[in-house]
């Protein structure tokens, strides 16, 4: 009888800690959002229609071929400057360092992602050379383009149409977000008109 009662026991605790492991599971694995991204959803007309948790805040670093390095930026590599636009939540206001300046044509484009969902409307920027067999004529609003650029998921090989262009220098830069301090790294790309000096 004392026997049994043990084993009773034992076998009660078992089934206690197994519980409470699985308990601790389900716990663990309900966070909707895995990168923990914080993004602005109504922050401006380039931040609608996105998957926000798809964006690659930072960059590699690595630029398209052919792209030319600005000879006598604005801002030179190695500066410091502020940032006046708000692609996502966390840039508008954050002191940026300049890693890197290119002059080329820059474009606002409406797509489709590849991987599905809604279609991404006025999203800033894409550049020349991030278009498939886009040569070196500017391109005119309303052109029919493959993007090559993957600033986010489902942007890579996807049918974009031109809304606007501008050739001007672009700039890749590195700033700490002012939502979340997360520091940001080789963002791609801000233009000119959005920064101003610090």
């Amino acid at each position: 009888m004392k026997r049994n009662l043990i084993i009773c026991t034992i076998l009660l605790v078992v089934v206690m800690i197994i519980s409470a492991c699985a308990s601790d599971e389900k716990e663990t694995n309900t966070n909707p959002n895995p990168n923990n991204m914080n993004m602005n959803e109504s922050s401006g007309e380039s931040m609608e229609g996105m998957d926000h948790s798809n964006m690659d805040m930072s960059g590699s670093g690595e630029v398209p071929d052919g792209l030319k390095v600005a000879e006598n930026p604005t801002f030179e590599i190695g500066s410091q400057a502020i940032l006046e636009t708000d692609h996502m939540s966390g840039m508008k206001g954050a002191e940026a360092t300049i890693v890197g300046a290119y002059d080329t044509s820059v474009y606002v484009i409406s797509y489709t992602p590849t991987t599905g969902g809604k279609r991404v409307e006025n999203h800033k920027w894409v550049i020349q050379e991030e278009i498939k067999n886009a040569g070196d004529q500017p391109l005119k609003p309303g052109t029919e383009v493959t993007i090559e650029a993957d600033h986010m998921a489902g942007m890579e090989g996807a049918n974009a149409e031109i809304d606007s262009s501008e050739a001007t220098t672009v700039y890749m830069v590195d700033y700490i977000s002012t939502t979340d301090g997360e520091a940001v790294t080789n963002h791609k790309w801000v233009t000119e008109s959005e920064l101003s000096a610090k």
